[in-house]
């Protein structure tokens, strides 16, 4: 009884197998700055033992027996939660809802990592447990603030780590660790059991070594929670898929500016890797990079102080990383008017970026900057963090997803990361886009779908028609077969499609097609625009399966060509080209 899932070496582990290399790993690897709490082996052995009696017992769990570390601002009941500032402590009665989803899912918590102090920095050096040394150079920053948690994966030893993001704390250290980092759309994934940074512009964020399983931990924490009042359900218009041949914005020249030249020169060769399906078409970005300053220079950063300000101002100076306590302090200083102005900027910059991106189905950005050493940013505390939120921190301001994945290496061998960057709930699209640069197969969908839909002629990849699935976010499914009470018919219709009719079973044959995954609200524009003689209905298919499709009246077929005997539309096509007399 194993649970699904293969180690590095190929061979799949039972829960128990994989708790117990994952101490092995911790004590090889020799890096105790990564975690702030490490649960007991025994226990862990526990929880283990339980996700195999309900394998046992038949529960269907996509996460089973995998491992999963939790930043140290993310409630786990039993443990400390202390984001990076132990005199902050508190013991959670309960698990937060993120997580929880994930231990419902069959995941194994192995225990809490460190993190800049209070999810203030992007370099993983903010911290009195220590700085979180890079996994591949141990002299170089990780990235913050979910540092511990990108390199428990990185190492080798979590399967997946749950970090947070507000400035581009989920992805930053994804890039500098050579990891996939996905950041949802605000409050698809609850921040119930958080310790804020900035309540409205935080985002519990995943990491992992491979886009899918990022993708999968990601489906199973979407949704509403009734305990975090900023949570929201998937809108019913939530494309499912990107497009065959999409379109990226890329910065224009002058705004890479920010980029340390090895940085820049990766960054052109991921671009020339794209597959020649990516289409890029270059903008000026200056607006949204200009809207990123608002989150520290402006007044939002009110919402720092908001969050654990009171603490600090009465925290005695020892117990407090220098740089944070002066960043929350400071925030103080804000002023309603100016909060009120700086929501007015927000709401223009988000109406320029959906201008700016119009026609796109998505931005590709360098996920930061460089990649400096750990003395180097001692030296240099708050200028090195601050460009390296450059291309980061604008993202939650304007309410967009992301996905940040590998790139082109520097030509000295270290990791360098791309983000995709896609409007409010497009986190499907992003995902799908992140999946064609680093050439994976199509990821697991984040989102259910409302309905299943059959097509059989125009709509059929390649075909005239297929454009309007592309339009509505439609995902491919597979090939299918109706069963045999089916017939098909050539209809004289501009472009030339099918008729499929239901005779009875038995009275026709089965009719290929292709299946696909669609949005409530593509399904309703989709039936809304369907001219006649066609129509939507529930279709047959040949294992059982009910599923809505394409039907036409039955007097549509009143004088067409009865074309069942060639199995397809594709069959009957085929047919027309190497036979043209029958035209």
């Amino acid at each position: 009884m194993g649970s699904g899932f293969e180690a590095p070496d190929g061979r799949s582990h039972t829960p128990a197998e994989r708790v117990r290399a994952a101490y092995a790993r911790i004590a090889e690897a020799d890096r105790p700055e990564v975690w702030t709490a490490l649960r007991p082996e025994a226990d862990a052995l526990a929880d283990s033992a339980e996700v195999e009696a309900r394998l046992e017992r038949g529960e269907t769990l996509p996460l089973a027996g995998l491992l999963v570390a939790v930043k140290d601002n993310i409630d786990v009941a039993g443990l400390p939660t202390t984001a990076a500032c132990p005199a902050y402590a508190y013991r959670p009665e309960t698990t937060a809802a993120s997580v929880e989803r994930l231990v419902r899912a069959g995941a194994v918590v192995l225990g809490k990592t460190n993190m800049d102090q209070f999810a203030t920095g992007l370099v993983g050096t903010r911290s009195p447990y220590g700085p979180v040394r890079n996994a591949l150079r141990p002299e170089l920053v990780s990235g913050g603030s979910s540092s511990g948690s990108a390199v428990a994966v990185a190492l080798g030893i979590a399967d997946l780590a749950l970090g947070t993001d507000t400035a581009g704390s989920g992805r930053v250290p994804a890039a500098l660790n050579g990891l996939v980092g996905i950041k949802p759309t605000l409050g698809l994934v609850p921040n119930h059991g958080v310790v804020h940074a900035c309540a409205d512009y935080d985002s519990v964020t995943v990491f992992a070594a491979g886009l899918d399983l990022a993708a999968l931990a990601m489906a199973v924490m979407i949704g509403p929670e009734a305990r975090d009042p900023r949570s929201r359900a998937v809108p019913a218009e939530a494309k499912l898929a990107a497009p065959s041949r999409p379109t990226l914005a890329v910065p224009a020249p002058a705004n890479l500016a920010a980029l340390s030249p090895a940085y820049r020169e990766a960054f052109a060769r991921t671009l020339a890797a794209l597959p020649d399906t990516v289409e890029l078409r270059e903008v000026d970005v200056a607006p949204l990079l200009d809207a990123a300053l608002l989150l520290y220079d402006g007044a939002i950063v009110a919402e720092r102080h908001a969050a654990v300000g009171a603490f600090v101002e009465a925290a005695p100076a020892e117990d407090l990383d220098p740089t944070v306590a002066a960043i929350i302090r400071a925030a103080a200083n804000t002023t309603g008017p100016g909060f009120a102005r700086d929501l007015g900027a927000l709401a223009a910059a988000r109406a320029e970026a959906a201008r700016l991106l119009a026609g796109a189905d998505g931005l590709l950005l360098p996920t930061t900057t460089e990649h400096p050493a750990i003395a180097a940013v001692h030296a240099d505390p708050v200028a090195i963090n601050r460009r390296m939120g450059t291309y980061t921190n604008f993202c939650n301001l304007l309410d967009m997803a992301a996905v940040a994945v590998p790139g082109q290496p520097t030509s000295d061998g270290l990791p360098f990361g791309v983000m995709v960057v896609a409007g409010a709930f497009a986190d499907q699209v992003a995902l799908d886009v992140a999946a064609t640069i680093v050439g994976a197969g199509a990821p697991p969908l984040l989102f259910p779908p409302a309905a299943e839909l059959a097509v059989f002629g125009a709509h059929l990849r390649g075909q005239p028609l297929h454009w309007q699935l592309e339009a509505i976010g439609a995902r491919f499914a597979g090939e299918i077969a109706t069963s045999d009470a089916y017939r098909l018919a050539a209809l004289d219709t501009a472009p030339p499609k099918p008729g499929v009719v239901r005779r009875g079973q038995g009275l026709g044959s089965p009719i290929s097609g292709e299946l696909y995954q669609v949005s409530a609200a593509g399904l309703g524009s989709f039936l809304a625009a369907l001219p006649a003689p066609m129509a939507l209905t529930s279709v047959e298919l040949a294992d059982g399966r009910q599923v809505v499709g394409f039907a036409c009246a039955h007097d549509a077929l009143d004088g067409a060509e009865d074309i069942t005997g060639f199995g397809g539309w594709r069959a009957y096509l085929e047919h027309l080209r190497q036979a043209p007399s029958a035209v």
